[in-house]
């Protein structure tokens, strides 16, 4: 007696006929595609069993029906990006959602390098100097207007340049008769200190120390012999060709003060009236 070998689900005979094997026992083509076959989500029929069926998350799709929203070009073999509920192939992901280069105005690949600065994007190779015409690449840039430069260029072409050394100043600095200098640059004609930050004067257009400037060309007080340079609120007293600094302008006998009071002069000396009386 022949052994029998049925379809488990309508149990006609399956000798010479196609079937399927599942875990519970063998199906006829029929009986299987009505059990167990997909549903395509795009066009919503059965997905049969000589079909090729794709799945992408949690939807099943025939082949032919896996296919760019946008230019219905076939994504089975193709990369592609779920964009809500649509399917977009790379290219018109691209085109619709990624950035577009300033410089060549083509599309900014996802996962290709670029740059971005102020709103704008631009293809790393793309980002260059608008002077040596180079790749910025992660260097620094200085933006002027509508154009991009490398530090050194920029340094070269806007910089102002230190009176002294020539060399560009690329921060602070200090700016003396509206001529721009480095600070380490701008120093005593004299003895060479740096006078940034520091009171200063000029003779003959050259920036001197206080000190320097007194012991070069300030009047020397007649009682102390230092410079008088008046710097500090300091005053002083002149009488013929000689100075006094207001705290030296003393009787050479009392020492009496004699700012804005009468005095007389004997030889080298000023005396008060009391004191030339009693000569």
């Amino acid at each position: 007696m022949t052994e029998c070998f049925d379809c488990d689900n309508c149990k006609e005979s399956l000798y010479g006929r196609k079937y399927i094997q599942m875990d519970n026992g063998p199906y006829c083509i029929p009986c299987y595609d009505a059990h167990f076959a997909n549903t395509c989500d795009e066009c919503k029929e059965l997905i049969g069993h000589d079909c090729r069926e794709l799945y992408y998350e949690d939807r099943h799709y025939h082949e032919h029906c896996f296919r760019c929203f946008r230019c219905d070009r076939s994504l089975a073999d193709e990369p592609f990006t779920c964009q809500g509920e649509e399917l977009l192939c790379n290219d018109c992901y691209c085109s619709e959602f990624s950035s577009k280069c300033v410089a060549c105005e083509k599309t900014v690949m996802p996962g290709s390098r670029k740059l971005e600065y102020n709103g704008q994007t631009w293809h790393e190779h793309c980002f260059i100097c608008s002077s040596c015409q180079q790749p910025i690449g992660s260097r620094s840039f200085i933006p002027d207007k509508k154009d991009y430069y490398c530090v050194p260029c920029y340094e070269s072409k806007f910089a102002p340049r230190c009176t002294r050394c020539k060399k560009t100043l690329t921060k602070g600095g200090v700016t003396y008769r509206d001529e721009p200098w480095h600070k380490e640059c701008f120093v005593c004609t004299g003895c060479k200190t740096p006078l940034a930050g520091q009171q200063f004067t000029s003779q003959d257009d050259n920036p001197y120390c206080i000190k320097c400037f007194g012991n070069l060309y300030a009047k020397k007080c007649s009682a102390c012999t230092k410079p008088i340079t008046g710097f500090g609120g300091g005053k002083y007293v002149s009488f013929e060709d000689r100075h006094w600094h207001h705290n030296c302008f003393n009787c050479a006998r009392c020492n009496t003060s004699l700012v804005g009071k009468g005095f007389i002069p004997d030889n080298d000396e000023i005396l008060c009236r009391d004191c030339s009386s009693d000569l």
